[in-house]
């Protein structure tokens, strides 16, 4: 089975930009190689757009939006195309979930549920188009006030190799359901799934310019697309670094931005935690997509009462788990690339100089191709609260322990790096469940739980360098859009 449905993905197959509702190569027909992370083979190619395929792609979208039919679509009707898009990706659920898993490299497994995921956010912002609503303002005697949310205009996707395809739909979704326009530019390492969404966008009837997909280099494409002074809205999700360098092109034309980016996530497991429940979703929470997810459940903080028995029941766990091919469907895959590989593995090395002691390490299937970005799974135990792999984010398979004696203890630690994306707390204590919720520093909390499925009703977001502003939910709607006044005078 799993074989069949890596055969779905064509081999060497050319992808290319989606402009103003057609497929088209970069103006220099220059490509970019796409490589598969689990055995390093090329097996597709994407273009290499520069900054004359981003200007076609914005002045596509902007046309789109200030003249084309979009412009006096009613939002139930911005509605039906989103759902209509959903149940494409639907009808295509294969196609998709092979090529998401064979250019991330994550198991078909995972494939599978991005895709899942990704209907569920077209279908959730194509019911949520005409329920944003504005309000009427008590105001002077003769004056009547009202507010309308209206949509920014072009807004620009930046859009990482992790989670493509859920990323761009949370992006996409929200965007289209304002009445934006839009240009994406997906990541060099993972744009497959998003071109073949644009062209199935295309199929679902959105007009010509509404929503382009535009690949290449983030020096190139990337940093074209940010400083565009036609983007009146910018949204990107990667690292803080990037996010830097993308504020301050779209500041260079006073626009607003909504930036995710990273976390360093704890887990705060108490004595009285069900540590039997809390266990596979402390692993789950650290493997899924080999580590590279923003929100991942990087480390641990338990209490010292029952430090060595978690410690001990993590590290057996750990030693069971297998890295392999995607479509070996294991617990996880590769990296995305070899530069990630080296990241994760200099980190892993940083930490044994330091003399942190590794207690639990999984490992690479047999039958992996020597030619993959595989990195084994490692557990650290009793990690120092100021060592490097305690404060930076690491994006991969690696997860660190840390004891702590109090609440309060357990509280500054969880607030002691640069991050506040996402916490976990495992207690039976409600009382306690409140009190360690609301003073932990981190944009969403989950008490007994992590992740909770995708969570594409819950609005996502970070605190400190975790970024700002927030994705998913109905809250991404007010991102996407912008409150407008008006007065009437009539006495």
């Amino acid at each position: 089975m799993l074989q069949n449905l890596s055969k779905v993905v064509a081999q060497d197959k050319n992808f290319l930009n989606i402009i103003n509702g057609r497929s088209v190569p970069a103006l220099s027909q220059e490509t970019i190689t796409v490589l598969c992370p689990s055995d390093g083979s090329a097996f597709a190619t994407i273009p290499q757009s520069k900054a004359a395929d981003v200007d076609l792609a914005v002045r596509a979208a902007r046309e789109a939006f200030e003249s084309g039919p979009w412009s006096r679509t009613p939002a139930f009707e911005r509605g039906r195309l989103l759902t209509r898009l959903s149940r494409l990706i639907e009808q295509h659920a294969d196609e998709l979930g092979a090529l998401e898993s064979r250019d991330t490299g994550k198991p078909v497994r995972q494939g599978k549920a991005d895709v899942v995921a990704a209907m569920r956010y077209y279908e959730f912002y194509g019911g949520a188009c005409d329920k944003i609503h504005g309000d009427t303002i008590p105001f002077l005697d003769g004056y009547t006030a009202l507010t309308l949310r209206e949509p920014h205009g072009v807004v620009a996707g930046i859009i990482p190799w992790n989670y493509p395809m859920q990323i761009m739909a949370r992006v996409v979704g929200a965007a289209l359901a304002m009445g934006n326009t839009l240009v994406v530019k997906p990541a060099e390492d993972a744009s497959l799934s998003t071109i073949r969404i644009g062209e199935l966008a295309v199929e679902a009837g959105f007009p010509d310019g509404v929503l382009n997909v535009v690949t290449g280099y983030g020096r190139d494409a990337g940093a074209a697309l940010s400083s565009h002074p036609g983007i009146d809205y910018v949204t990107f999700t990667g690292s803080p670094a990037t996010g830097t360098f993308i504020q301050q092109a779209a500041a260079a034309n006073n626009r607003g931005v909504t930036m995710e980016l990273g976390g360093k996530s704890p887990q705060i497991v108490f004595a009285d935690a069900d540590v039997e429940k809390a266990l596979p979703v402390l692993v789950n929470a650290i493997i899924q997509n080999g580590g590279q997810t923003c929100s991942a459940g990087s480390r641990i903080l338990v209490e010292r009462a029952i430090y060595d028995d978690v410690a001990t029941a993590l590290a057996e766990r750990f030693d069971r788990l297998v890295a392999g091919p995607h479509d070996a469907d294991l617990d996880l895959g590769p990296m995305i690339n070899p530069a990630q590989k080296r990241r994760v593995e200099n980190y892993v090395a940083l930490a044994a100089e330091a003399g942190i002691e590794v207690i639990g390490r999984g490992s690479i299937d047999v039958g992996a191709p020597a030619t993959g970005f595989y990195v084994a799974p490692v557990l650290f135990g009793a990690v120092d609260r100021a060592a490097v792999i305690a404060q930076e984010e690491i994006f991969g398979p690696v997860l660190s322990l840390f004891p702590f004696d109090s609440e309060q203890d357990a509280i500054q630690l969880a607030n002691s790096t640069e991050y506040g994306l996402v916490a976990g707390v495992w207690t039976r204590d409600g009382a306690r469940q409140h009190r360690v919720a609301k003073r932990v520093r981190a944009g969403q909390v989950y008490v007994n739980a992590y992740g909770a499925g995708g969570g594409i009703e819950l609005p996502f977001g970070g605190f400190k360098k975790s970024g700002h502003g927030r994705e998913k939910g109905f809250e991404a709607l007010y991102d996407m859009s912008a409150t407008k006044t008006i007065v009437f005078r009539h006495d």
